[in-house]
């Protein structure tokens, strides 16, 4: 069972140090510019842009700007408890005291992922508990497999890069798995295979993903209106638009917009 205690965002703070203490809390960081010096159980790390850091329950920390530069970081402190110690846990890396510090793959998908976190903290409105809970769960299930990744083959990975750069800069176009296969000369079932077992998603649904990260960003920042952001992300069916944002947002493109406009 997960319990939430509070999330932070520090933007850019001079001088910026924690003291020495064992935490209190799990803890789980994702970099978002500059890079913070760490020192865990007498262990210096560097934590830079683009990457997370979990911190288990009881570590030894101290912590600080690892350069004159300050840091941008979001931090959630949480509880992780399970039932019986003798059954295997759900979450096996928060039982038995490991650290993760992990370069993430999909880095803006899961800043977007802290955001939201963060701003249901600082706004608890209805159902503020279940979107935090549901957002900690994916980012711990997303930072676990991070961590199963380096164990695959770096020429998987370079592959997978290979695709997933692609993608990045044609997600508005119309995806065709025959054309990805060519690109990294294999064949399209073994593509959408070794995507998914890199990315943890199809090429299909990680086209989908970054459509509606951009969505979001139309939508509460843009004067486009639901059709026009609809067409311009390659949904030419308003209707299938509505479905996919709903599916990976939890709300339509209107209350969406409702809510930006509400603060």
């Amino acid at each position: 069972m997960l319990t939430i205690h509070s999330a932070f965002f520090d933007n850019m703070i001079p001088n910026w140090r924690n003291q020495l203490e064992a935490v209190k809390f799990h803890i789980l960081v994702l970099i978002t510019h500059g890079k913070v010096l760490y020192t865990l159980n007498g262990e210096s790390r560097i934590v830079q842009a683009g990457e997370l850091l979990l911190i288990p329950k009881g570590t030894s920390r101290v912590a600080e700007n690892a350069s004159e530069e300050p840091h941008q970081k979001y931090t959630v402190l949480f509880h992780y408890f399970y039932h019986n110690v003798l059954e295997e846990s759900e979450i096996p890396y928060l039982t038995n005291g490991q650290i993760l510090h992990l370069k993430i793959r999909n880095f803006e998908y899961v800043k977007q992922r802290f955001m939201l976190l963060y701003r249901e903290d600082m706004e608890k409105k209805p159902f503020s508990e279940l979107i935090r809970l549901g957002t900690l769960q994916e980012l711990l299930a997303l930072a676990g497999r991070e961590a199963e990744v380096l164990d695959i083959s770096p020429i998987k990975l370079k592959l997978a890069k290979t695709i997933q750069q692609y993608i990045l800069e044609n997600y508005r176009t119309p995806l065709h798995i025959e054309q990805l296969a060519e690109l990294i000369h294999r064949s399209p079932n073994y593509t959408i295979s070794l995507f998914k077992e890199v990315n943890g998603q199809s090429p299909i649904q990680y086209m989908h993903q970054l459509r509606m990260m951009e969505a979001r960003n139309l939508l509460a920042n843009s004067g486009m209106s639901v059709t026009e952001i609809s067409q311009y992300l390659g949904y030419y069916d308003t209707s299938y638009f509505f479905k996919m944002f709903k599916k990976f947002t939890s709300m339509s493109p209107t209350a969406f917009i409702t809510r930006e406009e509400m603060g």
